[in-house]
């Protein structure tokens, strides 16, 4: 596969089980692949070991986190991204209406509050590459908006890209590319290398 993802904002599309997970996790160096190489900002990373500093993905759902605040999620997210921007943390926690729940354990929250979490340390990591799987579920209209308005503000940064995997593309955001994946191609996991 030869995947070039630009500069801002852009969309990973498929239907169920196509692979968009996979392959966010594939970027990340979640997953990690046998062989292959990904080039951020015209430096080449090997996929077969993982690349933190410079691509960001987690499961929004944030699963290992149950008995922590979002405030204890974000400082161990912080230890492993020296870009961390505790400002931006801030801004956005603000932005999307967190402040109220930063006392509460994750396990308390609803499904859309989790996921702000999850967001929020995607977007305050300053990673050059941001992954987003499926970033607006679980999420209320208002938070939407304001979540789309971030990301297409964040999507003018020529140094950065950020890659938006969903089913469907995202209605009035500008995109850099869209990205399709067939269910039939899909990667599964024993299948990468």
């Amino acid at each position: 596969m030869d995947l070039r993802l630009p500069a801002g904002l852009s969309a990973l599309l498929g239907d169920e089980g196509s692979g968009k997970t996979s392959l966010l996790r594939l970027l990340s160096g979640d997953l990690v692949a046998k062989s292959g190489e990904l080039r951020v900002l015209g430096v080449d990373v090997p996929l077969s070991t993982p690349t933190p500093s410079w691509v960001f993905w987690t499961d929004l759902r944030l699963p290992m986190s149950d008995e922590s605040t979002p405030g204890q999620c974000w400082e161990a997210f912080a230890k492993n991204w020296p870009t961390w921007s505790e400002a931006s943390q801030n801004a956005l926690a603000k932005a999307l209406q967190l402040t109220p729940h930063l006392d509460k354990r994750l396990n308390m929250l609803s499904t859309g509050s989790r996921r702000k979490v999850g967001l929020v340390a995607a977007l305050a990591s300053g990673a050059k590459v941001t992954l987003l799987d499926q970033p607006f579920v679980s999420l209320d209209q208002a938070s939407i908006r304001v979540f789309k308005e971030i990301l297409t503000n964040l999507g003018r940064d020529p140094q950065r890209a950020y890659l938006i995997a969903d089913y469907e593309k995202p209605a009035d955001m500008p995109l850099a590319a869209v990205l399709a994946l067939q269910a039939q191609e899909a990667c599964r996991p024993d299948d990468m290398g």
